[in-house]
């Protein structure tokens, strides 16, 4: 099959890289022409703009963009529209809000353009490993371009389905990365309380590496966790600072417009918050407090009286 892939960033390039190597053609455009360049040295056909890469590929046409989600996304699919014809169709992999991705179908079906929303996970492990991906969107359209999700899934029979109608591929993907922090911040807990016990003197690789084989809590994440403790046991060269990229927030407002309940997911989230905080304003007030009703002591800040 042809597609265009609009985004050549990691996600984007390296799912140039796996369709190419399964012989799909490829037509690539990145606002980066080094990019573009970086591709056509693999066998992908490079363009030069929208339109180039539009006018390079035979209708009906699929486009995926692999970008930002928010006003980079909402910006390209403004300038793609106009260019495609009815029964193309707009690929998002990105991770949109799936509130963003039913507005933007309407705003397309009326042009007769479908639009399909893949949640894709994987990450920087996607080439060699393969992702996952949850598609939303028209049958029909799905099974027309399945051979594409066969190629990049990690394998033809498995790692991909179609999930349900346009919007349900970026909801999958939200709740699927909700439950991604809560796992995240479990075995972060774990590993902390193992830390600190100082007198046994543990040897964190080692455990979590145990813990892999057989254990009910074995996992992809907990492997990675043997990868960045034998990199670095004490993590000396990180700050406790996490970054959260706004789908963790999505699913807890989700899970309140609901009325369905999600602690664990909820304070995952929270503790990422917390991660970004060097002296928080409600831990100075308990401190505060404790001293004003018990007169327990307080430690004072180097600018303080006294």
């Amino acid at each position: 099959m042809e597609l265009g892939m609009i985004g050549l960033g990691r996600m984007g390039g390296n799912m140039v890289q796996r369709l190419l190597e399964a012989g799909h053609r490829v037509v690539a455009y990145d606002t980066n022409p080094d990019a573009v360049t970086a591709y056509q040295a693999m066998g992908a056909q490079g363009a030069s703009s929208l339109q180039d890469l539009v006018g390079m590929l035979a209708p009906p046409r699929p486009v995926w963009l692999m970008l930002p989600q928010g006003q980079p996304t909402e910006d390209t699919m403004q300038l793609l529209a106009p260019l495609l014809n009815s029964g193309d169709v707009i690929l998002d992999g990105g991770n949109a809000n799936y509130k963003d991705t039913l507005r933007r179908a309407g705003e397309l079906g009326s042009k007769g353009i479908d639009l399909v929303d893949v949640g894709t996970s994987g990450g920087i492990w996607g080439l060699a490993e393969g992702y996952t991906l949850m598609v939303g969107g028209r049958k029909e359209v799905f099974q027309r371009l399945e051979p594409i999700f066969q190629s990049l899934a990690p394998g033809a029979d498995r790692g991909y389905s179609h999930i349900g109608p346009v919007g349900a591929g970026h909801f999958v993907k939200m709740v699927h990365n909700g439950v991604e922090y809560a796992l995240m911040e479990a075995y972060a807990e774990g590993f902390e309380i193992l830390a600190a016990k100082e007198e046994f003197d543990l040897d964190l690789p080692s455990i979590a590496n145990t813990w892999r084989h057989g254990s009910v809590v074995r996992s992809w994440l907990l492997d990675l966790v043997v990868s960045a403790l034998e990199d670095d046991p004490s993590l000396s060269d990180l700050e406790a600072y996490v970054e959260d990229s706004g789908e963790g927030r999505w699913t807890v407002q989700e899970s309140v417009d609901l009325a369905v309940p999600a602690p664990v997911i909820t304070l995952s989230l929270l503790q990422r918050f917390r991660s970004r905080q060097a002296q928080p304003f409600g831990a100075k007030l308990l401190a505060a407090l404790r001293n004003q009703f018990g007169g327990h002591p307080v430690r004072r800040t180097n600018n303080g009286d006294g």
